[in-house]
């Protein structure tokens, strides 16, 4: 077991490190679909937190996708639209990653997000400094979905860690709020610059201690 009582930042991924989805995808995958874009989208949300909490599989949720707009859910369209949903979460902040990673030099650091299983697969390979984190926690993989108080405790247990040793970034409030509830501390993004000053603030021996 680890004796590392460093202090832990908790990246969520998407809206942080990560862009939010790539403009023009959800258009590509309902014309693809041969549906609305308005019915695309309903079906599209509704239907994904089993898929990104890890029970179910991307198959299964295609199928859910296409049965709600009462399209064929044949192998090849499943997919292609697989395929094209996992390219539209693929970009990252250049400037993000490069401060994510200086950042180890004075804290732990590891990532809590909520992505289905295959999607991670995806990110893992095309994104090499996800390695070099303390722990990576994708809920596909883990079987829990923030704001689930079990994503949280996944990232404790797998640190060997108390609470109160995280700060927690996310961009979404109701996740923020889900650490604090566990006993994390907590820090709505709204910008690398922002974010830099809280951490300084928050880390032992820096100038806001």
């Amino acid at each position: 077991m680890s004796t590392d009582r460093r202090r832990i930042v908790l990246f969520d991924l998407f809206g942080v490190i990560a862009r939010h989805q790539r403009p023009g995808s959800l258009e590509k995958m309902a014309a693809r679909s041969h549906t609305s874009l308005d019915a695309f989208t309903t079906a599209y949300w509704a239907h994904r937190p089993p898929y990104d909490a890890g029970r179910h599989t991307a198959s299964a949720y295609w199928t859910d996708v296409l049965h709600a707009l009462s399209r064929p859910a044949d192998a090849d369209t499943i997919e292609e639209l697989r395929l094209t949903d996992i390219d539209s979460w693929s970009r990252v902040d250049d400037r993000m990653v490069s401060y994510v990673r200086n950042l180890r030099d004075r804290a732990r650091v590891a990532l809590l997000s909520n992505i289905p299983a295959d999607h991670a697969d995806a990110f893992l390979a095309a994104q090499s400094w996800l390695h070099d984190l303390d722990h990576v926690a994708f809920s596909g993989k883990i079987d829990a979905a923030k704001p689930d108080p079990a994503a949280f405790h996944h990232c404790v247990t797998a640190l060997h860690a108390a609470p109160a040793d995280f700060l927690f970034v996310d961009d979404r409030e109701e996740n923020v709020r889900a650490a604090r509830a566990v006993g994390m501390d907590g820090h709505v993004f709204d910008g690398q610059e922002e974010l830099a000053a809280v951490i300084d603030a928050w880390l032992p021996g820096s100038a806001g201690q």
